[in-house]
C-alpha cells in the first residue's frame, strides 16, 4: 500500500549521458529478484555524498567516504540490496573492499573509484561471492536509460519503484536530470534514511559538487521521517557527468548554479516525499509546517516532535481528531521559553487551536472531515517570529508493526 504514490513517468526518467546501469538478479538474499546494480561513469564526472550519521554505520558507508575523500574520480557504483553489510565488523569491511576490487578489475580502474552501497537485513554477512559472480552481467546490462531497473534493483520493502526526472535549460543547453531512491522503514533523516541517487549531464566543477549535496539533502531527504529510526547506510549520491556543453558552474550562487539547484531540488524532493507515501504501512499522507518560530532549528524541533509521536501518528491512522496530542508534541519539542498562550494550529483550513486553547468555532467533525483524508497538512504557529519549517510524515498503522515482526522471513 501506498499514499498517492505515482508511477513513475518514463518519459522523464532521462538518459544522462556518461552514465551507464547495469542490472542483474545475483540471489543475494532472494531468487529470482533484481538485486545487483552497477553505474558506470565516464571519466571526467563529478561526484559527491553525503551519509548517515549513524555512528553504528555499515561497511561501504565507511568505503564510500574514504573514496570520496581520496585524490582519484569516481568511476563506478556498486548496489545490492537484501543485505546491508552493517553491523559486520572487519569481515564487513573486507567484504565490502573484495566486491569494490571486483567490480574495478573488470572495468580497468582502481578498487579506490568505486562506491559500494549495500541494503538490507544488519548484522548478517555480505554474500560477496554471488555479489562478484553477478558483475559480468550487470556490466552486460549497462545501458544509459536503464533507471527504472535501478530502482526497482536497490527495493527491499518498498512497494513500488520511486524515479523522477527533469529538463532544464542551461546557457542555451538542454540540461537532464535523473534520480531514483529507496526507502520505506527505518526512515528519519539524519542526512536521510535511504539510499539515493540522482545524476545530471550538467557541467559541475568538483570544488562545489559537495556543497550541492547537502543542500540538496537538507532541503528534501532531511525533511522526511516515516519512524523515527536513523539507518546504519543512509546514503545520498549527487553526479554531473560534465557532458551538457554549457559553460562550467562553478559557483552554486550563480544564475547557473541556482537554475541546476532549484531542478535537481525537485526531483530530491518528489524521491524524498515518493519514500514517505511509500511508508511502511502508511495511509496518511501528512505536512507538518511550523511557522513563527524564533529560527529554523526550534521549528524543526516542534515538527519533527509532532511527526514522531506514535500518539498522534496512530490518531491519524485511526482518523481520530484527537489533536490535543498534537499541542503535547509542540509541548515538549524543547523550546523552553514557549508561550503557549501564542500557540495556533490549523487542520487544512480548519482552524483548531487558537491563543492556546481551542477555537470556539471549532467543531470536531470539521476535524474529522480533515482527519479522514489521505493527504493532510498541519500548520502549527508558535507566534515567536519570523521562522518557517516544513517536513513530511504519515501515520503509523497495523501493517507497520507486521512488516517489521517479519522483515527477515
Amino acid at each position: 500500500m501506498s499514499v498517492n504514490l505515482p508511477a513513475p513517468d518514463l518519459a522523464t526518467l532521462f538518459p544522462i549521458a556518461g552514465v551507464r546501469i547495469g542490472v542483474t538478479e545475483a540471489g543475494v538474499r532472494k531468487v529470482g529478484r533484481k538485486d545487483l546494480t552497477v553505474v558506470l561513469l565516464e571519466d571526467g564526472a563529478s561526484v559527491a555524498g553525503v551519509f548517515t550519521t549513524n555512528r553504528f554505520c555499515a561497511a561501504p558507508v565507511q568505503i564510500c567516504r574514504q573514496h570520496l575523500d581520496g585524490r582519484q574520480s569516481i568511476r563506478a557504483m556498486l548496489i545490492n540490496t537484501g543485505n546491508a553489510n552493517a553491523g559486520t565488523g572487519a569481515d564487513g569491511l573486507a567484504r565490502a573492499h573484495s566486491t569494490c576490487k571486483a567490480l574495478a578489475r573488470q572495468l580497468g580502474v582502481a578498487a579506490e573509484q568505486i562506491l559500494p552501497f549495500s541494503t538490507g537485513v544488519i548484522m548478517e554477512p555480505l554474500p560477496n561471492d554471488r555479489i562478484e559472480a553477478g558483475l559480468a552481467a550487470a556490466i552486460a546490462d549497462a545501458k544509459p536509460g536503464n533507471w527504472i531497473r535501478a530502482a526497482e534493483g536497490i527495493m527491499t520493502t518498498d512497494t513500488a519503484p520511486k524515479a523522477f526526472g527533469a529538463k532544464v535549460t542551461i546557457g542555451g543547453k538542454p540540461v537532464h536530470i535523473t534520480g531514483v531512491s529507496k526507502g520505506a522503514g527505518m526512515i528519519r533523516p539524519n542526512m536521510a534514511t535511504m539510499l539515493g541517487f540522482i545524476a545530471t549531464d550538467a557541467c559541475v566543477h568538483q570544488s562545489v559538487m559537495q556543497q550541492l549535496a547537502l543542500e540538496l539533502a537538507e532541503g528534501s531527504f532531511n525533511r522526511v521521517t516515516v519512524d523515527g529510526d536513523t539507518s546504519t547506510n543512509d546514503s545520498l549520491v549527487v553526479i554531473a557527468s560534465n557532458q551538457a556543453g554549457h559553460s562550467e558552474i562553478g559557483a552554486l550562487d550563480s544564475a547557473d548554479g541556482q537554475t541546476l539547484r532549484q531542478a535537481m531540488l525537485g526531483v530530491a524532493r518528489n524521491l524524498a516525499q515518493a519514500i514517505v507515501r511509500d511508508g511502511e504501512g502508511a495511509t496518511k499522507f501528512i505536512t507538518i509546517t511550523v511557522e513563527g518560530g524564533r529560527n529554523a532549528a526550534e521549528c524543526r524541533l516542534a515538527a519533527y516532535a509532532i511527526a514522531h509521536s506514535p500518539l498522534v501518528k496512530t490518531a491519524f491512522f485511526a482518523s481520530d481528531p484527537n489533536l490535543g496530542r498534537i499541542l503535547a508534541a509542540v509541548g515538549y519539542a524543547g523550546i523552553d521559553d514557549l508561550d503557549q498562550s501564542r500557540i495556533e494550529l490549523f487542520l487544512d483550513d480548519v482552524h483548531v487551536v487558537t491563543c492556546g486553547g481551542r477555537n470556539p468555532s471549532y467543531r470536531e467533525e470539521d476535524g474529522q472531515r480533515v482527519m479522514k483524508q489521505s493527504e493532510i497538512t498541519v500548520k502549527v504557529g508558535l507566534g515567536r517570529g519570523g521562522a518557517t519549517e516544513t517536513v513530511w510524515t504519515c501515520d503509523l498503522s497495523h501493517d507497520y508493526v507486521t512488516i517489521n515482526a517479519d522483515y527477515r522471513s
